[in-house]
């Protein structure tokens, strides 16, 4: 049985012990405005390094060059621009990484304009982020138009994120949800110039609608996190078709699920998507160059390889597995305790948890950037049974407190 800690004998422990108590209480009296402080000032600080210290990542030439293409219609002066665009708004150093490997794919594409333009339909299908950075490109430059978007997104969904808390009654949790973040490579997908953070701060926004029952702004912002990824169409789906398993009326992600639907072939065959197996060769089997007529013919024993391999560096390099683990873990725990999630909330976390498996087999990837939607919400679906036993534990707490105190006297 554990007993109490013998009292300090001495000036220094009972100071300790003085300070330790102090901070516990004061932290206990202000940890609302705290973790609200801390999780704003990480935010802040991450939508500081994405505009001040970016990642410059080779897929800023194609998406830079969809972008413009309504101006460029030569596939060499579309290159060109792209190229040329990149070189003056990045470093020098960061300019030879992404134009010179050594005769690889990377040297290849700087020299074959015709080849780069075979590739811009699996990049074209991003319709809304190359529509906001097209818009931005005549207020600024266009290497600064995706550092602005990758600020915008770092602020919109820190203010979702808190917003969410706070209708949760859960601010003093922020700090575990800025620990989320960070285990979820946050800062490296704030300094990425892609589409991924739009899209997880639009998907956000709509799972936060759906859950405070705002139908027609969970259909807009769940649509618009579609245009900015479409491969959001394998969450929609499996949120929809739960949905209507368990008869719980959500017509807002129904009708944000329907209009995806329609526009996933209509923007799949205006960007001249090469198609599902295609686009998952050229990223989990093999780069190939030309990408204008690639068909090649489907393989039971490529995909097994490619799927077995992304296992292994999602297990080992990426940390996605690693945190939606530890959502499930929470999950169960709490469920176990019995504080459980409502009827509405836990089918979201099924679709979230389903939606990341179902993701990874249509298309085995490791990158953690492109399950990072789905990371973050599950912990924030937890914060309301959190918070109860939270509040449980400190009422049992008070109560057990005279009976803790008297040690084991046998």
């Amino acid at each position: 049985m554990l007993t109490r800690s013998p009292p300090p004998n001495n000036p220094i422990d009972r100071l300790t012990e003085a300070g330790l108590a102090w901070g516990e209480g004061t932290y206990a009296r202000l940890a609302v405005p705290i973790g609200a402080a801390a999780f704003a000032l990480y935010i802040l600080l991450t939508a500081f390094t994405a505009w001040f210290m970016p990642d410059a990542n080779w897929d800023m030439l194609p998406y830079l060059a969809i972008a413009e293409e309504g101006t460029y219609a030569d596939p060499q002066a579309l290159h060109d621009y792209a190229y040329e665009t990149v070189k003056a708004g990045v470093s020098a150093g960061d300019y030879k990484a992404l134009t010179d490997d050594g005769g690889g794919f990377r040297s290849h594409m700087t020299e074959n304009a015709a080849d780069f333009h075979s590739l811009l339909g699996m990049y074209r299908i991003k319709f809304l982020y190359a529509e906001v950075l097209s818009s931005l490109s005549h207020i600024v430059s266009p290497v600064e138009a995706m550092r602005l978007v990758q600020v915008f997104s770092v602020l919109l969904f820190g203010a979702i994120t808190l917003a969410w808390l706070r209708s949760q009654y859960a601010l003093a949790l922020a700090p575990v949800a800025g620990a989320v973040l960070i285990m979820a490579d946050f800062g490296d997908a704030t300094r990425a110039s892609t589409p991924d953070l739009l899209c997880s701060a639009l998907f956000v926004g709509g799972l936060f609608a759906y859950v405070r029952k705002r139908e027609a702004a969970t259909a807009i912002l769940l649509f618009l996190a579609f245009m900015a990824r479409p491969d959001n169409i394998v969450f929609l789906a499996i949120f929809a078709v739960l949905l209507v398993v368990f008869r719980q009326r959500a017509w807002g992600a129904l009708a944000g699920f329907a209009a995806s639907f329609v526009a996933y072939f209509a923007i799949s065959h205006w960007a001249q998507h090469p198609g599902w197996w295609p686009h998952l060769w050229f990223s989990s089997i093999e780069q190939h160059y030309n990408m204008d007529g690639f068909e090649p013919p489907f393989s039971v024993a490529a995909y097994l390889k490619a799927f077995a391999a992304s296992v292994v560096r999602s297990v080992s390099v990426n940390s996605w597995v690693g945190v939606s683990v530890l959502a499930l873990a929470g999950w169960y725990g709490l469920d176990r305790a019995g504080f459980r999630l409502d009827r509405r909330a836990g089918i979201l976390l099924a679709a979230l948890v389903l939606g990341v498996l179902a993701k990874f087999a249509v298309f085995p990837i490791h990158d953690t950037r492109i399950y990072f939607p789905n990371l973050l919400p599950p912990f924030l679906l937890l914060a309301a049974p959190l918070m109860a036993l939270w509040g449980s534990a400190s009422h049992g707490a008070r109560h057990a407190a005279p009976q803790a105190t008297s040690g084991d006297k046998s």
